[in-house]
Parts: C-alpha cells; sequence; structure tokens
C-alpha cells in the first residue's frame, strides 16, 4: 500500500508540474499575439537599436500605448529590385510595433497625425539601458517625412534620431572640427606676438611712448613742486567767497526783485495785448471802408477832371495850328441849304 501511494504522488506531481509547463508555453507562444483593439505600425531607425527586444513597451509620452512585435533589417524585409543600387533606405532597421487603441483613445488618422508632427524615436530608460520606442509629436518642418523606395506593409510612422545619437552627432562634429583647428600654426603666432610686443617695449615704439610719459611725468612733478599750489588753492577759495557774498547781497536781491515786478508787468502787457490787437483791427477795419467811401466819391470828379483835361488839350491845339482864331473867331458855319 505504501508503494503504491508512492507511485500516486508521483503521478500527480508529473501531472501538475506537466500542467505547469503547458500553460507556461501557452503563455510565452501567445503573448505577442494581438488584441482586439491592437493596431499594426513600422518605423525604421537608422542608429544602432542596441537594448531593444521584442516585447519592449512603446509609450507615448512616457504613457505606455503599446509593445514591440518584430525587430529586422530593411534589406531582408523589402528586396531592393535587380539592377537596383544599394540605397542607404536599405540600411535601416525595421521596428514593428503593436498600439492598443483602448489605451490611446480617439486619434487621428495615421496620415494626418504623420503630417501634424507624429514620430517615433528610440529612448532608453534611466540608467538600466533598457531601450523602448517613444512616440511624440515633433516640428514637422524640422523633421520632414523621408521618401522610401518601398511600399510599408502596416502603417508607417517616419523615425528621428534620438538623444544619444544627436548628443554623437554633435559630439563627432565638434571633435572634427577640433581636429581642424592647427594647434601649432597658432602656437606658433601667438610666440611671434608675444615676441614682437617684447620686441615692442624694448626698442620698439611702445618703448620710446613709455619714455616720454616718464618724461612728462617728471616734468609734471617738477611743476607741481614749483607752484605754491596751496596759495592757488587759498585764492580759489577766496574767489568762490567772494562770488557767494556777492550772489547773496542786497544789490542781487534788489535786482532781482526788479526784475520779478518787471516780468510782472511785462505779463500784465500781455494779458492787455488780446484787446490791444481787436481795438487796432477795428480801427483798420473802419478806415479801409472810409476809403473806400472816398474812393467812391473821387470817381465822378476824376472822371469830368479827365474829360476837361481833354477838352483843355483840344483847345491848345487849336490854339497852336490858328492863333487868330482866338482874337478873331470864324464865323460859324452857314446852316444847310442856306445857299439855295
Amino acid at each position: 500500500m505504501a508503494s503504491m501511494r508512492k507511485i500516486q504522488l508521483s503521478v500527480g506531481l508529473m501531472v501538475v508540474v506537466g500542467l505547469g509547463l503547458l500553460v507556461g508555453v501557452v503563455l510565452f507562444l501567445t503573448q505577442n499575439r494581438l488584441g482586439r483593439s491592437d493596431v499594426m505600425f513600422e518605423t525604421y531607425i537608422r542608429e544602432s537599436v542596441q537594448g531593444l527586444e521584442v516585447g519592449s513597451p512603446v509609450r507615448y509620452r512616457g504613457v505606455a500605448v503599446g509593445r514591440v512585435t518584430e525587430i529586422g533589417l530593411a534589406a531582408a524585409e523589402y528586396r531592393r529590385p535587380e539592377g537596383e543600387a544599394f540605397a542607404a533606405a536599405f540600411q535601416l532597421v525595421v521596428v514593428r510595433f503593436a498600439v492598443s487603441l483602448s489605451r490611446v483613445g480617439d486619434v487621428p488618422s495615421t496620415d494626418d497625425a504623420v503630417a501634424a508632427g507624429l514620430r517615433a524615436r528610440l529612448a532608453s530608460q534611466g540608467i538600466t539601458g533598457v531601450a523602448y520606442i517613444e512616440l511624440d509629436f515633433l516640428d514637422a518642418e524640422r523633421y520632414p517625412i523621408p521618401a522610401l523606395p518601398w511600399t510599408p506593409r502596416f502603417a508607417w510612422i517616419p523615425a528621428v534620431p534620438s538623444t544619444v545619437a544627436q548628443v554623437t552627432s554633435a559630439a563627432e562634429m565638434l571633435l572634427r572640427q577640433v581636429q581642424g583647428i592647427d594647434f601649432v600654426g597658432m602656437a606658433a603666432n601667438i610666440n611671434d606676438l608675444f615676441l614682437d610686443l617684447r620686441r615692442q617695449t624694448d626698442t620698439g615704439e611702445i618703448a620710446v611712448a613709455l619714455r616720454e610719459a616718464a618724461t612728462l611725468m617728471q616734468e609734471l612733478r617738477a611743476i607741481a613742486s614749483a607752484t605754491d599750489v596751496p596759495g592757488a588753492v587759498a585764492e580759489l577759495r577766496a574767489t568762490a567767497g567772494a562770488i557767494r557774498n556777492l550772489t547773496e547781497g542786497p544789490h542781487v536781491r534788489e535786482t532781482l526783485t526788479a526784475m520779478g515786478a518787471a516780468a510782472q508787468d511785462l505779463r500784465r502787457a500781455t494779458a492787455r495785448l488780446p484787446g490791444t490787437i481787436g481795438q487796432l483791427d477795428s480801427s483798420l477795419r473802419a478806415a479801409r471802408n472810409a476809403t473806400t467811401d472816398v474812393q467812391a466819391d473821387l470817381a465822378p470828379v476824376l472822371r469830368d477832371l479827365r474829360a476837361a483835361t481833354a477838352n483843355l488839350r483840344e483847345t491848345t491845339e487849336a490854339l497852336r495850328r490858328s492863333p487868330s482864331q482866338a482874337l478873331w473867331g470864324a464865323p460859324p458855319p452857314a446852316p444847310a441849304g442856306a445857299n439855295r
């Protein structure tokens, strides 16, 4: 009986272990299958995908929305036609991933989202080096949509370089620029510059300028020592005191008072000026009206005087031609028809 129980216990343990292994195999084989709300996408990464594995998360601004389902090379996934050159596009890495729409919610179409700047990039989680795919909206003008020599099998989201790749590229560019600097020539130029400065300070124009400046300082020091500086300062102080006393004296105050009174008189005269100008304008208007009346009265007199002058000029001309006519005169002309 004891041996039978041991056999039954062993068989039971084997059955339980077998069922556990079966469940594990089933879970392992079905862990990457798509759910009902999952949608497949793919992207093409130019850099190394070290650390990215099948099953790695796909995050949108830090929120897990899917998982990576397949990683491969573009040259193996999309065959180039015979005779076509091996383009740079076939050097990319194809990453396919599933996104759960139940976690994303209401989203636009893939084409509209890509046109608005939706891009994928490789990111690293903390310092562990575990990589994942990050989705985010970036500047569409800075990261334009590249052209592909093949038709993607799934909805395509363009990829952009990761932060590590951008830093590495900038460092490599900086290193190339630093390598292009001629440090030997720069050091030689600096050495020549110092030699020129030393030569100028020893025997050149700088040395001459320094000597002239020293001579000038000596002359100024001699002049200052020979001049009675305290006496000059005392005179300046006395002059300033005299000016202060003059400005504070009674004459200056009287002058300022008189100027204030004159300013007030000028202000009052200025206030009366508009009335005076109005009176003068009225007088000028009255004089203009009187002149107009005089001109109207003189017009007939001038016309009569002009007529009398004309008659006198005619009489003078007649006397000049026939002076006797003025003494004897001429018989009046005979009336018409008198000889009949």
